[in-house]
């Protein structure tokens, strides 16, 4: 099991979130997304340890930026 917290970039309500968690939830092994909206903070948890890059795409695709 892998919990990482990521910093998620220009999400401003709740649509933002749901997008968000939407586009993290399918990727493979991903079993639980927490997005905090007043921080940006998203805590992924997944039975694998996510790459960066596949993290970053998810994001992007939800139209949001990775920050760092």
């Amino acid at each position: 099991m892998a919990v990482t917290t990521y910093t998620v970039t220009g999400m401003t309500c709740g649509h933002c979130v749901s997008s968000v968690t939407e586009e993290l939830t399918a990727l493979e092994g991903v079993t639980g997304v927490d997005v905090r909206l007043e921080t940006g903070a998203v805590t992924v948890t997944s039975t694998r340890e996510l790459g960066l890059d596949e993290v970053k795409a998810a994001v992007t695709e939800a139209g949001y930026e990775l920050a760092g």
